[in-house]
């Protein structure tokens, strides 16, 4: 059988933890700062963790991951 291709969108995204989980990166930091209050701001640094129904989704575009 041939090889299974990675999403190349999903490899850039996203990063698969020992453990399984899936990191991205926080949403709603693009633009329009001035209306979100500093403690949205400060919450949304770094990454979060995918829910499992979402990170199940991922894993099926990234097959060589963890």
């Amino acid at each position: 059988m041939p090889k299974m291709k990675t999403k190349s969108s999903c490899k850039k995204r996203f990063k698969v933890t020992a453990t399984g989980r899936v990191l991205a990166g926080q949403a709603g930091k693009r633009h329009g700062m001035i209306k979100r209050s500093n403690k949205f701001l400060r919450n949304a640094r770094g990454t979060t963790t995918l829910s499992v129904p979402d990170a199940k989704i991922i894993k099926s575009m990234m097959p060589y991951s963890r």
